[in-house]
């Protein structure tokens, strides 16, 4: 046989499975129903059925299963899954905690739907029960109470109460359970008879009420009588170290009363109905015992004062002298201020110790005071009674031995000082235990007095101002520490050798070279800042009195320094000073010095020469300007020069022509004047004064002089400008002209 499957068919039976999922999932939820039977609202305890019903449009080939679900408030109460049409959720019996709104869920596969909501209610609620575990208790003893609802559900709020006999109610409790009862415990410290009752509600339910209340039981309570007792042997006032046994005990018939022996809140003791306790006394057990009776959370007490008296004090370890220094013998003594008449001081045994080390057996102890036995020191005094030692011990007493001072050092704080200013003088000793006492002297001073008390302190004085290092040698400083050795001394001589001393510069003075303060151009010029003392490095400034920053400055180890300035110029003159500073940092200031600078040597011949050729030029000009006008009016004539051969000289006399410009002249009898015509030979010409004319023709038309005169001249009457055929100049000069305006040459 062949054994491969027909294809045929493995074809057929896949198309129809495909077919069964995709064709298969016709369905449709039509509608989802919720019914409450016998009623919405029913009393407590009556069965109560909810029936959901689902109606669902499918196709007859689909077997469908329907998943119910019940819900309540939201919360599901009640799930199934059946392929029944309908479910019943049975509430047998209803409770008041089943009130609520329900719905009903369907769920067909991947599709659900719910019903319309149906609200439940049921009305009343169970009546609970109490129960007691004892009705007859005793005071303030504790009872257990009960209440419970057993058929109601959920959480529960329980409620006790009490009803006295006058009928007065009183809640004393209020408990949440999350079951149908509650457990309490309670006490009551009234004795007499009283009833309790209890009820319950429904958190969730506030609507429902409170239930009906309980049934009532009474309960009785009767009074507690324990009475504690307490005695304390041999007595209640005894000596240290004395035993004494304390009893304490509980006389009723109880059963499990406990009594306690206590002590400032502290148990010594516990047992049931009596007990004993045996101690040895110390002083701190004085106070009050407390003997407590204690049954249920009922108590009763009664306490006894105890007095524990003093056997002997402690003892006290004293040491002689109080401050031992080195070499020095001390001793230590022990004793006991105060004892009882029971003992005498013959039978106190003393011991000294060191740092818990025995170092003598009795009273004192005497040594050489070395560092060595430095430490703690303590005494134990012992005393034996009731065949017991009772031992005390002394406060510690710290032993150092003293150490000496030893010889001072004095210093000047910060190791530097300036002359001539204050400064502080430190004097301290390398050794010594404080207190230390130190005294310093100087010159002409107060001795003055500085006690060092404390770790880091110091004796520090003031000291006011030396003008020379050698007065240093004059200060002392002393220390003592005790009486036991003399006081060291110190003296001056070693601050010469430690102390950085600086001697402030003195006033500067500021000199010149050259040495005049007159300076001319390009020299060079040197200013020297000196001064006579002062401790080196020096620092010099120089300074212009217009100027605010400083020219220059230097910082050398010498007496003087020297700023130059290699070619002056005139902006170099002025006010110069200097000023010197040391590390003292008192800056001196010199004098001022006035600085003249003069022109340079061909600078002033320059200037000469200029000057000699502007006199030479005004002299020339004032020649020319008066001395040839003055020599004019001394020649009373003018000479004419003919330019022919033929020449004539015509003396004018000018004493019509200085007439004033608007005179009228005199009349003459001709219109043309010749004075003094004189005829020379013909190619013989003379020279005249002011220069050669051909001819001088005055006209004494008054009407034409006067239009000449004012039109052609109206400024200047004394000086006329007539040309000749030659064209030459000729010059007329009225002689007043040069004494009544003369001008500024003349």
């Amino acid at each position: 046989m062949n054994s491969r499957p027909p294809y045929r068919l493995l074809l057929l039976t896949s198309f129809l499975s495909l077919w069964q999922g995709v064709g298969g999932q016709s369905y449709t939820i039509d509608t989802v129903g919720l019914s409450i039977t016998p009623s919405e609202t029913v009393e407590s305890g009556r069965v109560v059925i909810l029936r959901c019903v689902v109606s669902v449009s499918h196709d007859s080939t689909l077997q469908l299963t329907h998943g119910f679900q019940f819900i309540r408030y939201d919360v599901p109460v009640y799930s199934l899954d059946t392929k029944d049409t309908s479910v019943s959720y049975r509430l047998s019996p209803a409770r008041a905690a089943d009130s609520g709104t329900y719905e009903c869920q369907v769920t067909v596969k991947e599709k659900s739907k719910t019903s319309s909501s149906q609200k439940l209610t049921v009305t009343g609620l169970q009546t609970p029960e109490l129960h007691l575990n004892k009705v007859q208790p005793f005071e303030h003893e504790e009872i257990t109470a009960t209440c419970s609802a057993p058929e109601e559900k959920g959480s529960l709020l329980f409620y006790f109460y009490q009803e006295s006999r006058n009928g007065d109610v009183k809640k004393i409790k209020q408990l949440e359970s999350s079951g149908n009862s509650s457990e309490t415990k309670l006490v009551f410290g009234q004795v007499g008879d009283s009833h309790l009752y209890c009820n319950y509600k429904i958190p969730t339910l506030s609507e429902a009420g409170n239930s009906n209340n309980s049934n009532k039981v009474q309960v009785i309570v009767k009074a507690l009588h324990i009475t504690p007792t307490m005695n304390v042997l041999p007595s209640q006032n005894v000596y240290e170290g004395d035993i004494i046994e304390v009893y304490c005990k509980e006389t009723t018939k109880l059963k499990d009363v406990y009594v306690f022996l206590t002590k400032d809140r502290k148990v010594l003791k516990k047992a049931v109905n009596t007990l004993s306790h045996r101690f040895r006394v110390r002083l701190e057990d004085s106070g009050e015992l407390v003997c407590k009776a204690e049954w249920s959370s009922t108590q009763k007490e009664t306490s006894k004062k105890l007095i524990v008296k003093e056997l002997f004090s402690p003892p006290r370890l004293t040491i002689q002298p109080l401050d031992a220094f080195e070499g020095q013998r001390f001793s230590l003594t022990c004793s006991v201020p105060t004892y009882s008449q029971t003992i005498s001081n013959e039978t106190i045994q003393f011991s000294i110790y060191k740092d818990h080390v025995l170092m003598r057996k009795g009273k004192t102890y005497s040594a050489v005071a070395h560092p060595s036995l430095n430490g703690n020191y303590t005494c134990l005094a012992e005393v034996k009674t009731n065949g017991h030692i009772l031992p005390k011990e002394s406060p510690t007493l710290v032993f150092e031995v003293k150490v000496p001072v030893s010889p001072p050092v004095l210093s000047v704080v910060g190791g530097r000082m300036v002359l001539g200013k204050p400064f502080l003088l430190l004097c301290r000793s390398k050794n010594g235990s404080l207190p230390i006492t130190y005294t310093l002297q100087g010159l002409s001073r107060k001795a003055e007095v500085r006690v060092v008390s404390r770790p880091g302190d110091q004796a520090v004085f003031n000291t006011t101002a030396i003008y020379k290092s050698s007065d240093m040698k004059n200060f002392l400083c002393m220390a003592k520490n005790n009486d036991f050795t003399a006081q060291k001394r110190s003296s001056g001589e070693q601050l010469l050798r430690t102390t950085n001393i600086t001697e402030p510069v003195s006033k500067p003075e500021l000199t010149l070279y050259p040495n005049s303060g007159d300076v001319s151009e390009g020299q060079e010029l040197t200013l020297v800042c000196s001064v006579q003392k002062g401790t080196a490095p020096i620092t010099y400034t120089w300074f212009h009195s217009k100027r605010k920053e400083p020219l220059g400055f230097q910082t050398i180890p010498e007496m003087k320094g020297m700023y130059s300035i290699n070619k002056v110029r005139a902006e170099h003159k002025g006010d110069y000073y200097c000023e010197s500073s040391n590390s003292a940092n008192d800056v001196k200031r010199s004098f001022t010095i006035t600085i003249t600078v003069n022109l340079a040597g061909w600078k002033k011949g320059l200037i000469a020469v200029v000057c000699i050729l502007i006199t030479l030029v005004i002299i020339a000009f004032v020649i020319k300007k008066c001395l040839l006008p003055l020599r004019r009016s001394r020649t009373s004539e003018l000479s004419v020069k003919s330019a022919s051969s033929k020449v004539e000289r015509l003396s004018l006399t000018m004493a019509e022509v200085n007439e004033p410009v608007n005179a009228v002249p005199p009349k003459r009898d001709t219109d043309t004047v010749y004075s003094e015509v004189r005829n020379l030979k013909q190619g013989a010409p003379e020279e005249a004064d002011g220069g050669t004319v051909e001819y001088a023709q005055l006209n004494h038309d008054i009407g034409q002089q006067n239009a000449h005169w004012n039109h052609d001249n109206p400024a200047d009457h004394s000086v006329q400008n007539e040309h000749g055929d030659d064209g030459e100049i000729i010059d007329v000069v009225n002689d007043d002209d040069c004494t009544q305006h003369p001008p500024p040459d003349c």
